[in-house]
């Protein structure tokens, strides 16, 4: 049997994190749940590990992918074949990680990305976020030579293979680990699919993607994250276990 890890990376989100938790378990009970807590001030930590699941602390804030890569290096070093990526803050419908294991296990994808905006597409955001994910979506698909409607998407499954990479070498980025790494990963070789899953608009809180600057910071940083990967020698996707 395949051992799948959780990884919910967690900055603050104690209004959020027992109830993400709770779902997980009763939804996903063949899953071990690993929460990284990047450096948070409130009740974060102390609810996780009140509800049973493992728990890393990073002794300081080091972003939303220093967090998950902190994940991955664990899952790596513990034998794990498959990683669910989620975030903390409510956004994401656990029912849908039997949907990204399904494909994930069909053996023709290392990256299954869940979109928002496939299938019925009912998710709701505002003007700004849409353009924004729309124009990284645009730029990430012409790229790669896919298309791609959700490269913002933090509902990921990934296995073995993508797990080893992202855990060695400075491949993954520290602070936004978007559609720089959808096109990362193409550039690498690994094989990327996209599958509908069900997202609902964050209730509480800024998130661990909230950006000091806002919408038009992130915009540039974006760019110039994919401008550094394109700039880059494609790294090497093959690592001796």
């Amino acid at each position: 049997m395949k051992k799948i890890l959780v990884i919910i990376p967690a900055h603050n989100e104690e209004a959020n994190i027992g109830r993400v938790i709770g779902q997980i378990q009763k939804l996903a009970p063949y899953c071990d749940i690993l929460v990284v807590d990047d450096g948070s001030l409130d009740a974060t930590v102390k609810i996780a590990r009140k509800s049973g699941v493992l728990v890393l602390s990073l002794p300081r804030n080091l972003g939303y992918g220093g967090a998950l890569q902190t994940g991955f290096k664990y899952a790596y070093r513990n034998h794990y074949d498959i990683v669910i990526q989620m975030d903390a803050d409510g956004q994401h419908e656990p029912s849908c990680i039997k949907d990204l294991l399904i494909a994930i296990e069909e053996g023709d994808s290392d990256v299954i990305i869940g979109s928002r905006f496939l299938g019925r597409g009912e998710y709701k955001t505002s003007f700004i976020r849409r353009a924004g994910m729309l124009l990284f979506g645009a730029v990430s698909s012409a790229i790669i030579h896919q298309r791609v409607t959700d490269p913002t998407s933090g509902f990921q499954a990934l296995n073995r293979r993508v797990i080893q990479f992202f855990s060695k070498g400075d491949h993954y980025p520290v602070d936004y680990p978007d559609a720089d790494v959808v096109i990362l990963l193409k550039l690498a070789g690994f094989r990327i699919r996209e599958i509908p899953v069900v997202m609902y608009p964050r209730i509480s809180g800024k998130g661990m993607h909230a950006s000091l600057f806002g919408p038009i910071f992130y915009v540039f940083k974006m760019f110039l994250a994919i401008l550094v990967v394109l700039c880059r020698k494609p790294p090497e996707r093959v690592f001796k276990e």
